[in-house]
């Protein structure tokens, strides 16, 4: 699997793209391959604050219910709307299918996120692939 290099991911299988202070929050391919036909996705509203490493929201499959954790902490300033008609479109993309935008706290939290290469090392070391 190919992850955006521009990205950077959490152990927990989300992904962020930054630009300036503008991060862009979505789930891994290799987490929407793990969970399988997506069939709802519960996001946080436009204002709610989030925190880094705390749960914002949860995708439901047709196997498990997931929950999502924020990358970063921030203010949201945009959800995903077509997600709640058409959540299948996460498994469809899932490097461009983002869930929610934010404004960041403080973009330091960024160092603590893995790179790409880093990210893929650790979903083969969990895999064992």
């Amino acid at each position: 699997m190919a992850y955006p290099a521009g990205c950077k991911y959490t152990k927990e299988h989300e992904w962020i793209s930054v630009i300036g202070l503008a991060g862009t929050v979505g789930i891994t391919d290799y987490a929407q391959s793990s969970l399988g036909d997506i069939v709802f996705v519960e996001l946080p509203k436009v204002g709610d604050a989030v925190e880094a490493g705390k749960i914002f929201g949860s995708v439901e499959s047709v196997k498990a219910v997931s929950d999502l954790y924020s990358p970063v902490s921030g203010t949201v300033t945009a959800v995903n709307e077509d997600l709640k008609d058409a959540p299948e479109k996460v498994n469809a993309d899932a490097n461009n299918t983002w869930m929610l935008k934010l404004d960041l706290k403080d973009k330091a939290e960024l160092d603590t996120l893995l790179s790409a290469a880093d990210y893929e090392k650790f979903v083969s070391e969990e895999t064992g692939h």
